[in-house]
C-alpha cells in the first residue's frame, strides 16, 4: 500500500490562471506560498516555500472565480511530477500539486470585494497546455 497525499495551508502568489481543455474542462493554476518560522541564536528566520498547484473541472472553475493573490487557503491533494520536452529537445521537469480539496480561510469579506467576473473560456488544445 502507497499514500500520496499533501495538505497545504499558504497564500496564493498571485491569480489563478483559467484555461479550458478542447472538451471545456476548466483547469486552474496558481502558486501558494508556505512560510516556516523558527528562532536561531536569538534571531528569528524564516523560509518560503512556493508550490504550484493545479485545480481540475467544478474546483479549477470556484478557484478561478474565487481566488484571487494574498487569498489564504486550505489545499488537499496529491503530488505529481511530468516531464516534458522543449522546443530545443530539452526534457524538463515539474513537480506540481493536483488539488483535489480547496478551502477559503480568512474572513467572510477577503474575497467579496475582489470577485473577479467569470471570463470567457479560452479554448487551449491538450498538447499546449504548459502544466
Amino acid at each position: 500500500m502507497s499514500v500520496n497525499k499533501v495538505i497545504l495551508i499558504g497564500n496564493l502568489g498571485a491569480d489563478p490562471e483559467i484555461r479550458y481543455t478542447p472538451s471545456g474542462t476548466a483547469v486552474a493554476n496558481f502558486t501558494l506560498a508556505t512560510t516556516e518560522q523558527w528562532t536561531k541564536n536569538g534571531k528569528k528566520e524564516e523560509k518560503t516555500e512556493w508550490h504550484k498547484i493545479l485545480a481540475w473541472g467544478n474546483l479549477g472553475s470556484i478557484c478561478g472565480q474565487y481566488l484571487h493573490k494574498g487569498k489564504q487557503v486550505y489545499i488537499e491533494g496529491k503530488i505529481q511530477t511530468r516531464s516534458w520536452e522543449d522546443k530545443e529537445g530539452i526534457k524538463r521537469y515539474t513537480t506540481e500539486i493536483n488539488a483535489q480539496t480547496m478551502q477559503m480561510l480568512g474572513s467572510k469579506s477577503d474575497g467579496e470585494s475582489t470577485r473577479r467576473p467569470v471570463e470567457p473560456p479560452v479554448i487551449v488544445p491538450d498538447d499546449e497546455i504548459p502544466f
